[in-house]
């Protein structure tokens, strides 16, 4: 939001210079962004009337002007602007003067000369010659009443200066000059002027039928009828100078007078052709199929979701954004129709980005604009209509006020010790009362404790912490202490027994992994197809549609990695991530890290794709597979040692994924991807994933020491008959669970032996069995073991596979 100076200065006067405004206001939280000067530096140029313009003599497209500047004497100026003539005043720039830098940044002076023969004392500009504007068709015609001889930046007023203000979201009650002027005598103490605003006399009883049919749009809406306007009349110069400065161009009367009634208030209204409604009006929210063309030359497509003014015929104008092109004023507008009204925030906020445009309408409409002004906004407009427009036969009708659904203001009770203890400096109950007076907001006193009941204009005050930043910066930022926070410096050890994540991301980086980072929010489908999640943590205004949920898993993100790496002729890639995932769970109650009914646990997730190693001289590598990254797996999580078991999971492929156990608790999977997703994302092989649960990966055991044994050990090979549905992690469970007195040291399966077909009786075995080839390695510390006692170690095993496993010993 940008306007001038001076404006501010006619409603609030501080005994401060500009720079010290903008601090003032900067302080307070209405962000000073930018303060520019009106027009550059120049100097030495008056207001000139043109008393005489004849043709020069040697130059067609050339006059010899006689120019009066307030000095007696005319001056001779030889000119080539088009429109120099007769009796018009212009800026005129004297010998001696100095206009704005040009392109060489040097100012630009101005000395007696020749030109074609004719003696030239000065230089009558155009608005691009002073840097007023990019107008350079003309000179710069003034007012006819401008005194000639006045300085000209005396005469535009020049030297004012232009602010910029960065406003947040919550200070739509400082959308326009008068709101700024209003907090600006809250922190200055200075008077704030409110200009009466008079009633204008009804001279007819025209009133146009309006119906509210939905009061949750639109809580208040007000009207008039003016007929016999003089839609040509032109915008006074002095409105069409404060809106160039706030950074509206004219357009036309009636436009101009409701965008100056916009900025001086913040009351955004809509000007109607009367004579292009037909019958009356209904505000009402719009139908599936409606369409309408905006004053923007657009056509936008209506829903129910969207308000709208409509007629007995079709619809008229977007509700609180922007009105409709059927019945816009033009030149041939005679009778109008004035409308001002209070359109719910949450029934305006967002529509406007809907339609991939933004309006100052719906700026403020979505923000809150005061519901109780809409009256007398209407009697302010209908006297400059009045005023600029008006002719002897102009009539003005009797507001039409309608209040459905005005919003009432809650009460919000401000508690000073809880203030003190936010700002974090002594404030008292004196204090906070000062502020609340100086801001305009009622309140009542009760012990230790203000009740302050928001005024209609201030939509942001609803909690106690509202009241507090309003404390804190009326009473100033510069105020609070500066003081350094103490906090208690507490050594923690960390457990031997944990490690941390950057030990976890440094392990995987060994392994030839490199770490990705990624959205926590993700394509809906991901979590549908990847984790079997249904239902999904979902957002409620993602920032695009492909990201409109919360991961319930790092699979999806890698996924993308590898994808987009893939894409561009990568042909090995190892990727991790570490990550939070997020999960419904209703047992989980809001904390401090905490949301209720949603866990957050962290993870830790790989992929692998392409050859298992690096080309080397060796010659082509076989792709990666399950068994390399179940590797990988072990290894991140030594020395405690993993178990798998097969399992089924959305993402992976059915025969080639397990669970990854650790002392019997899942704590997560490994497998090969799905060959449907694999078709999906179109990947040349299938890669290998695996997710584990972040902070079962960080536990590890202590190592224990162990005397190096003075023996050697003794090894014997066995081999036993199974079923074949006997895994290899049955089997070692069962070898390990023999009592065996801790002399087997190690068990390793090296063979696995299945006969040929028709083969299975000269073998001594079934279709349905298979031979598993053990060797078991066996040593004490206290001597060498004698045959006996090896023997022995070697039937307990067999007995305990006999037991568990059903498995003999092959013949």
């Amino acid at each position: 939001m940008q306007f001038p100076e001076s404006w501010l200065r006619e409603f609030c006067n501080p005994p401060l210079s500009t720079q010290q405004l903008a601090d003032t206001l900067t302080m307070a939280g209405l962000e000073v962004e930018a303060i520019r000067p009106v027009a550059p530096p120049f100097t030495g140029v008056v207001v000139g009337e043109i008393r005489t313009a004849e043709q020069h003599p040697n130059a067609d497209r050339l006059r010899v002007c006689q120019v009066d500047v307030g000095q007696g004497a005319l001056l001779n100026i030889v000119c080539g602007a088009p429109n120099a003539r007769v009796g018009i005043k212009v800026p005129c720039a004297l010998v001696g003067a100095e206009l704005p830098p040009g392109e060489d940044g040097q100012p630009f002076r101005i000395k007696l000369g020749k030109l074609r023969g004719v003696e030239s004392q000065g230089m009558l500009c155009s608005a691009r010659e002073l840097q007023l504007s990019e107008d350079h068709g003309g000179l710069l015609e003034l007012p006819a009443d401008t005194p000639v001889g006045q300085d000209i930046r005396t005469a535009l007023r020049l030297d004012d200066a232009i602010f910029t203000l960065k406003l947040t979201p919550n200070l739509g009650h400082a959308l326009s000059v008068y709101g700024v002027a209003r907090e600006l005598s809250a922190l200055t103490g200075a008077p704030l002027v409110t200009p009466a605003i008079p009633a204008i006399a009804v001279t007819t009883n025209e009133v146009l039928p309006v119906n509210i049919s939905a009061p949750d749009l639109c809580g208040r809406f007000s009207g008039r009828v003016i007929r016999d306007v003089n839609t040509q009349a032109a915008t006074p110069a002095w409105m069409v100078e404060r809106l160039a400065r706030c950074g509206q161009r004219s357009v036309t009367a009636l436009v101009d007078i409701s965008n100056y009634v916009m900025f001086e208030y913040g009351r955004p209204t809509h000007i109607f052709d009367l004579d292009k409604i037909h019958g009356g009006l209904d505000v009402r929210w719009g139908k599936p199929g409606e369409q309408l063309k905006l004053l923007n030359g657009n056509t936008v497509a209506l829903d129910e979701s969207v308000g709208v003014i409509a007629d007995d015929k079709e619809v008229e104008s977007l509700a609180g954004i922007m009105g409709g092109d059927a019945t816009a004023v033009s030149d041939d507008t005679h009778n109008v129709y004035v409308e001002a009204a209070f359109w719910w925030p949450e029934a305006v906020a967002g529509r406007s980005r809907r339609f991939n445009f933004a309006t100052d309408a719906g700026h403020r409409f979505e923000r809150g604009v005061d519901p109780m002004l809409t009256a007398a906004h209407i009697e302010r407009i209908s006297q400059l209509i009045i005023d600029i427009c008006g002719t002897p036969q102009t009539a003005c009708g009797p507001i039409d006020d309608q209040q459905p659904r005005v919003p009432a203001s809650a009460p919000v009770t401000l508690r000073v010790a809880r203030a003190a203890q936010i700002i974090g400096m002594p404030i008292t109950q004196a204090q906070c009362a000062d502020v609340f007076r100086r801001l305009g907001l009622p309140f009542t006193e009760g012990e230790g404790v203000l009740t302050v009941t928001p005024p209609a204009y201030r939509f942001d005050l609803s909690i106690e912490e509202d009241l507090v930043e309003e404390v804190a910066r009326v009473v100033g930022y510069q105020q609070l202490p500066e003081a350094p926070p103490l906090a208690p410096i507490v050594p923690r050890t960390a457990s031997a027994q944990r490690r941390g994540p950057f030990a976890v991301r440094h392990a995987l980086a060994r392994l030839g992994y490199l770490e990705t980072i990624n959205f926590s929010f993700v394509d809906e489908a991901w979590e549908r197809d990847l984790a079997g999640n249904t239902d999904p943590v979902r957002l409620l205004n993602p920032i695009a549609s492909q990201m409109s949920v919360m991961r319930s898993s790092l699979l999806g993100s890698l996924l993308h990695v590898l994808k987009h790496n893939i894409d561009r002729r990568a042909e090995r890639v190892r990727v991790f991530e570490v990550g939070r995932v997020f999960l419904r769970d209703a047992s989980v109650v809001t904390s401090e890290s905490d949301v209720r009914g949603v866990a957050q646990p962290m993870r830790v997730a790989g992929a692998a794709y392409g050859p298992d190693s690096h080309q080397s001289w060796q010659g082509k590598q076989a792709a990666v597979d399950f068994f390399d990254v179940k590797g990988d797996v072990e290894a991140l999580l030594a020395p405690r040692q993993p178990s798998f078991e097969r399992i089924e999971h959305p993402a992976l492929h059915p025969g080639r994924a397990a669970r990854v156990l650790l002392d019997g608790q899942a704590i997560g999977v490994v497998g090969e991807l799905h060959p449907r997703w694999r078709q999906q994302w179109e990947l040349p092989q299938a890669p290998v994933l695996f997710e584990l649960d972040l902070n079962a990966v960080m536990q590890r055991d202590l190592p224990h020491a162990r005397p190096v044994p003075r023996q050697q050990a003794a090894e014997r090979d066995i081999a036993v008959v199974v079923p074949e549905s006997v895994t290899h992690g049955q089997l070692m469970n069962s070898v390990h669970a023999a009592a065996t007195e801790g002399l087997l040291r190690s068990a390793t399966l090296f063979d696995i032996y299945r006969p040929q077909a028709g083969n299975e009786a000269a073998a001594g075995m079934s279709a349905q069995e298979k031979s598993l080839a053990l060797r078991l390695v066996m040593g004490s510390a206290q001597g060498t073991l004698t045959d006996e006692r090896i023997d022995g170690v070697v039937k307990t095993v067999i007995d305990r596979l006999h037991q568990d496993l059903g498995a003999r010993l092959r013949g």
